[in-house]
């Protein structure tokens, strides 16, 4: 649990979470889970000639941006109990570019919420979605990406690898593998080989076990709000709670639309109109059968400021 920064976020396009997978070996061609776009958002599909139904992102389900911008999920890294994990948040991005714009947050782990960062630090010169060879295809500005930086492990190159994956997948609504080339020629990317395509892996050896979409990082709520998300958890069971600092002020739990073979989505209200004004925590988890005995829930948090 971090304490947050306060910050003002009012732009149509509101940060969601996260999600993710492995290198290469996967048939996985399951949609992630649906997650509900805040309320009083509107749809706006990334790509002029996109699908409706995207194995990541469902076009129906993201909110809105300004006109010359469109929504792309963008997949970060953060901690979690079981190592790093991917998140995801919904950001804006240039219309003429997505895939590139998307990539690029990516890579500098540009992430709204200050708990989500990059593995993946480094330039591409191009990204862009072949469509006669199915697959994406990312040239690399230099060799730096190449191979792992010194102390990474093989689990952290691939859960790098899959943030790349699966945000090019999510914005162009079509699970293909991805290539990464060197002056226009097939290379590895921290030390894997792309050369026959890094699919994506199952959503539960790399995505956090829950995530929050809404609220988004900084938002103000007043009143009740609909808190929602994405989680795979025991029985379903998604437990909630706004903190003030350290103290638990509310608490409740989500329902999930199911649990054990993906990430499926809960929605909740939460009534904070007998709260005083001020900074809380927002916070979800997965349910921990264990009572302690194992590595913990997972949880991702959001700065909310309540009027």
């Amino acid at each position: 649990m971090n304490a947050f920064p306060t910050r003002s976020f009012s732009l149509a396009v509101a940060g969601l979470v996260a999600a993710a997978t492995l290198a290469g070996c996967s048939t996985d061609t399951d949609p992630v889970a649906d997650d509900p776009a805040p309320s009083g958002s509107t749809s706006a599909p990334p790509t002029s000639e996109a699908p409706t139904t995207d194995p990541s992102e469902p076009a129906s389900s993201e909110p809105s941006a300004p006109s010359e911008t469109v929504v792309a999920p963008v997949y970060f890294t953060g901690d979690s109990p079981m190592g790093v994990r991917l998140y995801r948040e919904f950001r804006a991005v240039e219309v003429d570019n997505p895939l590139a714009e998307a990539a690029a947050l990516m890579a500098a782990g540009d992430a709204l919420d200050p708990d989500y960062g990059t593995l993946l630090s480094g330039g591409f010169t191009s990204v862009a979605y072949d469509e006669t060879g199915g697959r994406f295809v990312v040239e690399l500005a230099d060799d730096s990406l190449t191979s792992a930086p010194s102390g990474m492990s093989k689990a952290d190159a691939r859960i790098a690898l899959q943030a790349l994956v699966y945000t090019l997948q999510g914005v162009q609504q079509v699970r293909a593998p991805v290539v990464v080339t060197l002056d226009g020629s097939p290379a590895t990317l921290l030390g894997i080989d792309t050369s026959a395509g890094v699919k994506n892996a199952p959503q539960l050896d790399v995505l956090s076990l829950v995530n929050v979409t809404s609220p988004a990082e900084g938002d103000t709520v007043s009143g009740s709000f609909t808190a929602s998300g994405v989680a795979s958890s025991f029985e379903a069971t998604v437990p909630w709670e706004v903190r003030q600092g350290d103290t638990v002020v509310l608490e409740g739990f989500a329902t999930a639309e199911g649990f054990m073979d993906q990430l499926y989505p809960w929605e909740t209200s939460v009534d904070v109109s007998g709260l005083a004004p001020g900074d809380y925590t927002f916070v979800a988890l997965t349910d921990d059968p264990s009572g302690g005995e194992g590595p913990g829930p997972f949880v991702d948090t959001k700065t909310i400021t309540v009027e």
